[in-house]
């Protein structure tokens, strides 16, 4: 039976990504070793890790006054390491608080100086974006997650602020056009749209760093990481390098506005299914619904335990809401072929007439 993969992460990727990066494993670029074996300072993988970090760059249309880094850690290292480079003690850094990784971030943010939220969706369950706040000026940064894996909402649009714009991108980098140059940090774990567990990106604008009264470690200090081109330490040398096929895939394919394009497609499809069953109901607000990652509910909740049988039955794979939410959540990232999303919403008018 052919899987349907709607994992949030680890998530699909690319079938010739899988590919490649199995050969490589048997032997990388005719070197006669494994890419599980080779030096992470020869020749062999500083390439890999060059051609990279050019490569974020280059789908970002990013000049060099950024620096793109891979780091241990996932994005969840993130939520002290931004702070810890970023702010003092005695200084405000501005959160919005629009989910579960948003409200993890706040927490980590606030051993640091203070972390003050000045945008919230929990009064109605995360289940649109506050887009009427204002930022102190006297704020170090505003730090936003663009995308809402668990919950399913997703910024549109990049808020119009004075300071310095700060977003995790986990799980929708990489997957449409933006002016990423109003951002002086995003970042990213690679597990949903650019690879495999085990390696975040993260892409700074220097000047923002070497401001804060703090001394940092050095493994944590994100200038020590550029000064050492991300080989400050041994890096995940096999996750860097699905990320750089991964990379390559993106561009090979049509880069970021053949990501967009696709994404409409796939998630217009499904959330036009979920409203025209009235069995299926989505609770975000319709401005504010993930391309990514689509979060609904059946009305009549002794319904859901079999449609998720179903789902099992016919090879969807990783549909159910995560487990504070509850639910349906289908994950559709960038290598998710429509067929797949097409099969789903067939499923779901299958299920409706059934019942």
């Amino acid at each position: 039976m052919k899987k349907h993969n709607f994992n949030s992460g680890p998530s699909i990727l690319p079938q010739i990504v899988m590919q490649q990066a199995a050969e490589a494993i048997v032997e990388f670029n005719n070197s006669g070793l494994s890419i599980l074996e080779i030096g992470h300072r020869t020749p062999f993988f500083t390439g890999v890790m060059e051609e990279a970090r050019a490569l974020v760059k280059e789908l970002m249309q990013l000049d060099d006054s950024y620096d793109v880094l891979f780091l241990h850690g996932g994005a969840t290292t993130q939520f002290m390491q931004i702070p810890m480079n970023l702010l003092d003690a005695d200084e405000t850094a501005a959160y919005c608080d629009d989910g579960v990784w948003g409200s993890k971030a706040i927490k980590e943010a606030s051993l640091f100086g203070k972390a003050l939220v000045v945008a919230s969706s929990k009064d109605k369950g995360y289940t649109y974006i506050n887009k009427g706040f204002t930022v102190p000026t006297t704020a170090k940064y505003l730090h936003i997650t663009s995308n809402n894996t668990v919950e399913g909402t997703q910024y549109f649009t990049a808020p119009d602020v004075s300071v310095p714009l700060i977003a995790d991108m986990s799980s929708d980098i990489f997957s449409r056009q933006m002016d990423f140059s109003k951002y002086s940090i995003i970042y990213a774990g690679a597990q949903k749209n650019m690879g495999a567990a085990g390696v975040n990106v993260l892409v700074v604008k220097k000047e923002i760093l070497g401001k804060i009264k703090r001394p940092i470690p050095n493994i944590m200090d994100y200038q020590k990481h550029i000064e050492a081109g991300s080989l400050m330490n041994t890096p995940p040398v096999f996750a860097v390098y699905v990320a750089l096929l991964t990379l390559k895939w993106i561009k090979a394919s049509g880069g970021l506005a053949e990501m967009e394009r696709s994404s409409i497609e796939k998630s217009s499809l499904l959330y036009s299914t979920i409203d025209s069953l009235p069995v299926f109901n989505c609770k975000i607000a319709v401005e504010d619904r993930s391309r990514m990652n689509a979060v609904f509910f059946l009305n009549d909740n002794t319904l859901e335990a079999p449609f998720l049988d179903l789902c099992k039955k016919e090879g969807m794979v990783g549909v159910k809401g995560y487990r504070t939410v509850g639910g349906v959540r289908v994950s559709m990232y960038n290598a998710l072929p429509l067929e797949s999303v097409v099969a789903f919403t067939d499923l779901m008018k299958s299920f409706a007439a059934s019942i």
